[in-house]
């Protein structure tokens, strides 16, 4: 018998009390507003929670007038990926999707993704298929996770993932919250990799689930020189915290011979620089096994057309 066959019938078109969402926003407003238009309306009714990272566009005031049913946390300054932290902190259902806010989920793919973490539970993390808005494209990254190199149990219903998209994927509380949630020194910025190493160092399994499914409609209210530059910091130092000696010195020649060379990349080395002596004093490299998710990412991290550092 399947999860779904298992539960009453009701719940298979009702709310589902098993997954909440927590929504992270900063100077969105009208992308926000329409997120949260379409969250409300899923058949799964969650529990939705807003950490607005201290807009000063009048987002929270929006939200809470547009949406009182939904949960606000205001953040007098912008906490980056800790707003996740923040709003888990405030849900207690077992399972958490994340979305931010020019993305939402399909109807149903919540239901699924509780159905499916119920009948797996060492499975901590599932990612969905992406599609681009307009117009339902793939992302260019589903095929690398549907093709993805990482060997993980047998009993995973998907392809394992060396690591996750946050505002893609539906995690386990328990694990989420077992690990420390995101680091607070990455901020935002590639801040998935380094939990999905500690989650795989605690055991627990990620996959991509295709019949999960989220849309993202990238706002154009962003800035793509802060996020190339602190995504080059964090992958230096979410490298040199957790891999080995050897794979850490490739992958930072790997980088070192492939960023643009501009104020950009200059200023994302040396903030990773300036890093070294908290990187040294934290530094736990990953078990074997944990470390063999990474390791079997190298090539597909070298030849990559939709993870690049430009901006």
């Amino acid at each position: 018998m399947t999860a779904t066959e298992a539960r009453p019938q009701e719940l298979d078109t009702g709310p589902d009390p098993r997954v909440s969402v927590v929504v992270i926003t900063h100077q969105r407003r009208d992308e926000v507003l329409l997120a949260l238009s379409r969250l409300v309306a899923l058949p799964e009714q969650p529990h939705v929670v807003v950490v607005d990272n201290g807009s000063t566009d009048g987002t929270a005031a929006a939200v809470a007038a547009r949406f009182p049913q939904v949960e606000l946390v205001a953040s007098p300054e912008n906490l980056g990926a800790i707003g996740r932290n923040v709003g888990v902190a405030r849900v207690d259902t077992a399972y958490v999707a994340f979305c931010d806010d020019d993305t939402w989920w399909d109807p149903g793919s919540l239901r699924t993704a509780a159905d499916v973490l119920d009948a797996h539970p060492r499975l901590a993390v599932v990612t969905a298929r992406i599609l681009v808005e307009p117009g339902g494209r793939e992302d260019p990254i589903v095929p690398e996770l549907r093709d993805s190199p990482v060997r993980g149990a047998d009993w995973l219903p998907g392809p394992a993932l060396g690591s996750f998209l946050a505002g893609a994927s539906v995690v386990r509380r328990e694990a989420f919250t077992g690990v420390g949630g995101f680091s607070e020194r990455l901020w935002l910025g590639g801040e998935e990799e380094l939990m999905a190493g500690d989650l795989a160092a605690a055991g627990w399994e990620l996959c991509y689930l295709p019949a999960l499914t989220v849309h993202h409609q990238a706002s154009k209210a962003r800035d793509s020189h802060r996020r190339r530059r602190d995504g080059i910091r964090n992958t230096l130092w979410t490298t040199w915290l957790r891999r080995p000696v050897r794979p850490a010195l490739r992958r930072t020649g790997h980088l070192l011979r492939t960023l643009p060379r501009d104020r950009v990349t200059a200023q994302g080395l040396w903030a990773a620089v300036r890093g070294l002596p908290w990187v040294v004093r934290e530094r736990r490299v990953l078990p074997p096994h944990a470390e063999a998710r990474f390791a079997a990412l190298e090539h597909t991290q070298r030849t990559s057309t939709a993870r690049r550092y430009v901006s």
